[in-house]
């Protein structure tokens, strides 16, 4: 069985999907990426290495659920994109975790310092 458990909505979409999932869907956001590069991402953020028996198949229900598409780069190399659906269940979790999170003026201010910070 795959990562992701049954997906009942779309809305639902993204609290579904795992947290490893949910991070490759936030490193496309930035920009369509091949595998590889996916890889290090992940990498870097867990600190350890991340296997390609994880990273790919996960990517593939990624592309099965229409969150990310698929292209060849050339015959060995596939690059990954967000969907419009990727892209908005990223959003969603955002949404969700700033609804959490953010409880008053002083906490807004944080996050806002956050965005400052990532330009």
């Amino acid at each position: 069985m795959s990562e992701a458990q049954s997906i009942t909505g779309e809305q639902s979409i993204a609290r579904e999907l795992t947290a490893f999932q949910t991070n490759i869907l936030t490193i496309l956001a930035k920009e369509p990426m091949y595998g590889l590069a996916i890889k290090r991402e992940l990498e870097e953020y867990y600190g350890t290495e991340v296997n390609h028996g994880r990273l790919y198949p996960n990517l593939d229900e990624l592309v099965e659920l229409g969150l990310v598409e698929k292209s060849e780069l050339d015959k060995r190399t596939n690059q990954y994109s967000l969907t419009d659906d990727g892209y908005d269940a990223v959003l969603d979790g955002v949404r969700w975790t700033l609804s959490k999170v953010v409880t008053g003026d002083d906490r807004a201010d944080e996050i806002r310092d956050i965005v400052d910070e990532s330009y």
